[in-house]
């Protein structure tokens, strides 16, 4: 996966140096990430609302046209003092607007579900993607894609919102360049030909002068702002422990750097964006002034109706609408491109078909996984993610039903490593390791994840309902000795924030119960009783035992190892040791002697 990530990364970056609205590049990114919800499951939806909104369109543009001419009839009228002709220019009007306004109120109505659903059913298939193969732990663990939280919750918002709108004013743009082209041409010829020159400069300006540096600058500015409001989430998780430390200073100091690349990269787009904004008023008011200008002459010697002159300005402005759509929204297009380039960026990574993308396993290999009876390692060499240093060489081992292996060695030698690839989160490496079904496996880290829900949810964890009764549950908690819990927060269905309310050895202990209810055949421990009490530590892992569970335990403390049958010692370099735990010792460790003397104080006989 990092080599996969790093071609992705550097692909993006090479991307985002040469995209403009207008590049192959672009339209590429964007067809990758749109086709399949036009051309899959959802296609027959998808074209029957676009039909729909285009049929809209139509009627809209038909009744512009109308309203045009008529705002010409009525200024005719108007300067020939012709009353009669005024009033029927008028009541015509009023039907139009009658017919008109409903239309473009469900028109706008209609774009915005239609975004709405296609952004439901994508965001559903990047979920998909980063959820399946634990996908979102292998992003953090590379860093490689920032915050995909951001491009699954914003950016596809942005994508799909965007697409909608740029391709139904494409469609409208068509529509009105067609309809107002020929009213324009009946007028006159020369003004066809200057709104075509205008319109060609215009758009070759804004896409030359103000093209890259603007899509840089929104690519940046999407990441830096996603950064801040990163760092201010980490404050607030964190808070207690930060609290503790009154680090609120260095705190401070990182999320005003965080905050201060915002500042300059804002500050720099929006130099670039009124050098932007200049040039597209400058670009707009000129309009205003050129068909008076062309057509002065023909209404001052009377050739030309004042009303039909009004009718050329209006039919002037809506096609040099049409022909400078990028003028008019080059910052949006800059934007949504930029949006685009992160969308595809992820989309490479938890969309992909591992099989259609094998690289990366042939430049590194990779630890495999195979489902077997018991839970063995076949020659398991382990690396840190990015291969610099060897953990483990060639270690082979296995556990049968009731086995408990107990793993230890000095801090950075490997241990929680060696269960991150016995869970399959860490493939950096070569050998094999067999395991039962994964329902089968259940893991315990030192900090237990504790969701946002009920109780009931807590104790089911990760399942999503149980058919456990609630007599059956608070048994479970009675089991981990918190039998009271229950009734202290508001029975099952309380709903708190676990984290805060509970201290770590009652998540320790509510996670325990998590086994309880799941029964899994191998519980794996990663100092997971930790700031438990011996008393409590020694009564869960007896609970465990006495199920026939097959241990494998991360720990300190010398009065867990009865509780284990084998002791895997990691020496570092990759060396190791395999004992029966029946004549391990621990060394002279500062936790080991911390044990022995907890234990000589519950027994005042021994200091004898």
């Amino acid at each position: 996966m990092p080599t996969t990530a790093t071609a992705t990364a550097s692909a993006a970056s090479k991307s985002r140096r040469r995209l403009s609205p207008l590049s192959l590049d672009a339209w590429k990114q964007f067809v990758r990430v749109a086709k399949p919800y036009w051309l899959g499951d959802q296609k027959k939806v998808a074209w029957t609302l676009l039909a729909l909104l285009i049929a809209l369109m139509l009627a809209e543009t038909q009744f512009a046209v109308m309203l045009n001419n008529q705002s010409g009839e009525m200024t005719s009228a108007l300067a020939g003092k012709d009353a009669d002709r005024f009033w029927k220019s008028v009541r015509v009007c009023l039907g139009i607007l009658a017919f008109a306004v409903p239309i473009y109120a469900f028109y706008y109505y209609m774009r915005d579900a239609f975004a709405n659903k296609w952004r439901r059913w994508l965001t559903g298939r990047f979920l998909d993607g980063y959820l399946r193969d634990r996908k979102y732990y292998e992003l953090g663990a590379s860093g490689e894609i920032d915050n995909p939280d951001q491009r699954i919750s914003e950016d596809i918002n942005t994508f799909t919102g965007r697409s909608i709108h740029f391709l139904l004013i494409f469609l409208g743009s068509v529509m009105q360049l067609v309809a107002f082209s020929s009213v324009l041409w009946s007028i006159s010829h020369l003004l066809v030909g200057v709104l075509a020159v205008y319109a060609l400069l215009g758009t070759v300006v804004a896409l030359y002068v103000f093209g890259a540096p603007l899509i840089q600058l929104n690519f940046w500015q999407l990441r830096r702002e996603a950064d801040f409001r990163f760092s201010l989430m980490r404050l607030r998780e964190n808070a207690e422990s930060i609290a503790f430390y009154r680090g609120q200073a260095q705190e401070r100091a990182l999320i005003d750097g965080k905050f201060g690349k915002v500042f300059t990269n804002f500050a720099r787009l929006i130099k670039k964006q009124r050098a932007l904004n200049l040039f597209q008023r400058a670009f707009n008011q000129l309009t205003l002034v050129l068909p008076g200008v062309i057509l002065a002459d023909a209404v001052l010697s009377g050739q030309m109706e004042v009303g039909r002159a009004v009718q050329a300005a209006g039919a002037f402005a809506a096609v040099l609408g049409a022909v400078a759509l990028i003028v008019d929204n080059f910052e949006s297009l800059s934007r949504f491109v930029a949006g685009i380039d992160r969308l595809q960026a992820l989309s490479t990574v938890v969309l992909a078909d591992p099989a259609l993308n094998p690289a990366a396993d042939v430049k590194h290999p990779q630890i495999q996984s195979q489902l077997g009876q018991h839970l063995a390692l076949e020659a398991l060499t382990l690396y840190t993610p990015q291969f610099e240093r060897m953990l483990i060489k060639e270690l082979t081992l296995t556990l049968k039903p009731g086995d408990g292996l107990l793993i230890t060695g000095d801090s950075g030698c490997g241990k929680s490593s060696l269960l991150r690839a016995i869970a399959g989160l860490w493939r950096t490496g070569t050998g094999v390791v067999h395991h039962p079904p994964l329902e089968d496996i259940f893991f315990l880290p030192q900090q237990p994840y504790m969701q946002v829900g009920t109780l009931r949810s807590q104790i089911i964890y990760p399942s999503a309902v149980s058919s456990l009764s609630d007599e059956r549950l608070l048994e479970i908690l009675a089991e981990v000795h918190m039998a009271e819990l229950a009734d202290r927060v508001g029975g099952l269905d309380a709903v708190h924030d676990w984290a805060k309310l509970l201290s770590v050895g009652e998540q320790q202990r509510l996670a325990f119960g998590r086994v309880l209810v799941r029964q899994p055949r191998i519980v794996i421990l990663d100092e997971a009783t930790r700031a438990l009490d011996s008393s409590n530590e020694s009564s869960l892992y007896e609970r465990l035992r006495s199920s026939g569970t097959t241990l494998i335990s991360i720990a300190h403390r010398a009065a867990v190892l009865r509780h284990h049958s084998h002791v895997l010692r990691l020496l570092g370099g990759g060396a190791w040791e395999l004992h029966a735990a029946s004549s391990y010792q621990f060394d002279g460790s500062l936790s080991g002697a911390a044990d022995k003397l907890s234990v000589m104080l519950s027994n005042p006989q021994n200091l004898s």
